[in-house]
């Protein structure tokens, strides 16, 4: 009994590991000089996580998604336009009463590009259009290696620390497009061997998300800037990603109704377009933001376990027909 209310409140034990990871890096922080060490160590690790994006994410979907030209579309727009819109509105409108790095981290955690596992399972769950779900996702996490950089340096500017120059494009190449091809350009030889090894690769994704929000939250120790949580910020932060999370789950319903969509292609919409990736956010955040990913990175991880507590009574209802 008590292991099935665990399994209701927290649909995904991975959100205690990242829970354990923020803790783990806010109490027990690397030193500074040890700091520029585990950095190393994480931009390593999401190196490898990219070539094993592209090692596994079979060619032939993108193919597929031009059968079915509307619904990703849809998923893509919503995703990438009207999600993105709504975090900038939130921030403008709300983030004065957030520090800076917070208010960026709510836009942030809107620009990033869908989930793949939940959003495919939990539309699976709820009579959604499976293959949509699958075909949208992979393209929405590729788009999102340049469409989310991009993005943040163009709407974000100076306040994130980003901006559009050599730097920055050298940074998104070598640690994300990169990887990315060249795990590509290996599936022929490669490929049936990431197939084999999902269980390890899926082990593997999850460390490196686990890494990455560790040394952006130790990072965030060091440079002070932890200092400025409280209780108060924190509840005005988690009312405020409510707000963004219940327009995402309810304007996905909706803009799929003004498309015309039929009831299983919205489901996959509500699912592909509300749900925010961390496996992208945390790692892309650190090739981003450098020492300031800790604040950032946190909007991120609290929509993430905020999404996974709403999508599954979501999917069930959805399967009920209501």
């Amino acid at each position: 009994m008590r292991n099935e209310m665990l399994s209701r409140l927290i649909p995904d034990r991975f959100v205690l590991l990242l829970l354990g990871a923020v803790l783990f890096g806010w109490l027990l922080p690397v030193s500074r000089q040890g700091l520029e060490f585990a950095q190393n160590i994480s931009f390593i690790s999401i190196f490898a996580l990219f070539f094993l994006h592209g090692l596994r994410l079979p060619r032939n979907e993108v193919v597929k998604a031009a059968r079915s030209w509307k619904v990703q579309g849809a998923m893509l727009a919503f995703t990438f336009g009207i999600m993105p819109l709504a975090g900038l509105a939130i921030a403008m409108g709300a983030g004065w009463m957030l520090p800076t790095a917070l208010a960026t981290g709510i836009v942030y955690c809107a620009m990033l590009p869908s989930t793949v596992q939940s959003a495919i399972s939990y539309s699976s769950m709820g009579g959604g259009n499976v293959a949509g779900s699958v075909v949208g996702a992979a393209l929405s996490n590729l788009a999102g290696i340049i469409l989310t950089p991009a993005m943040v340096a163009l709407a974000l500017g100076a306040s994130s620390g980003v901006a559009i120059g050599g730097d920055t494009i050298i940074r998104i190449a070598t640690m994300l497009l990169l990887p990315f091809a060249l795990g590509q350009i290996m599936q022929a030889w490669l490929g049936g061997w990431a197939q084999r090894q999902k269980a390890m690769l899926s082990f593997f994704d999850r460390l490196v998300i686990l890494i990455a929000v560790y040394v952006a939250f130790a990072g965030a120790v060091n440079a002070g800037s932890l200092s400025a949580l409280d209780m108060g910020t924190m509840a005005t932060l988690c009312a405020l990603l409510g707000l963004l999370l219940v327009f995402a789950f309810a304007g996905a319903w909706f803009f799929g109704r003004v498309l015309g969509l039929d009831r299983a292609d919205r489901i996959s919409l509500v699912f592909a377009g509300a749900q925010k990736s961390i496996a992208t956010g945390a790692p892309m955040a650190a090739i981003l933001f450098g020492s300031s990913a800790g604040l950032i990175v946190l909007p991120v991880i609290i929509y993430h376990m905020a999404q996974l507590l709403v999508s599954a009574p979501l999917a069930t209802r959805f399967a009920r027909g209501s």
